[in-house]
């Protein structure tokens, strides 16, 4: 898995609920590709149409709050979205994302630091982001148990390999 990402930023604030990433009414399809379509539309209506490959949301407290949608971090996923870097996760939210595969860092205080469009690189190997202005803020890493996780593809391909490596 890679561990650096290098996009155009997003910026979204407080209390981002699964249902500002992916409304309810759109959870009848499993269709990542769908589910993509509508990401954030909630908050921002032009943002699926506009999201490019490899572009990094960055923002304030609890996001991910509400329901438990793994249908919500998926969406975010197949819209290109390479990593998510907030203040704060609601937990379900951010174990949903490792989950999948998808990356999720806690970094306090990046989201005033940030404009929207600007250009960062996430290392979460390293454990910061780099600014534009050349700044480096830095962020917990994730424990060695969640980049496997991670570098696996998520939760369940990481399970299926280790039961084939067991396997007579």
């Amino acid at each position: 898995m890679q561990t650096r990402f290098t996009g155009r930023v997003w910026t979204f604030g407080e209390d981002i609920s699964t249902d500002h990433i992916i409304a309810g009414r759109y959870l009848t399809s499993t269709d990542p590709k769908v589910l993509s379509e509508h990401a954030m539309e909630n908050v921002d209506s032009q943002f699926a149409k506009r999201v490019t490959p490899g572009d990094v949301i960055v923002a304030g407290t609890n996001f991910g709050c509400g329901s438990s949608r793994e249908q919500a971090p998926m969406a975010l996923k197949a819209a290109g979205v390479s990593c998510v870097v907030a203040n704060t996760f609601a937990r379900i939210f951010f174990r949903n994302s490792i989950n999948i595969g998808f990356p999720v860092v806690e970094c306090p205080g990046l989201r005033e630091k940030v404009q929207e469009g600007e250009t960062v690189t996430v290392d979460l190997a390293a454990g910061h982001v780099l600014l534009a202005s050349g700044e480096r803020v830095r962020f917990q890493p994730l424990p060695p148990n969640l980049l496997e996780i991670l570098n696996a593809g998520g939760l369940v391909p990481k399970l299926r390999a280790e039961l084939a490596a067991k396997a007579p």
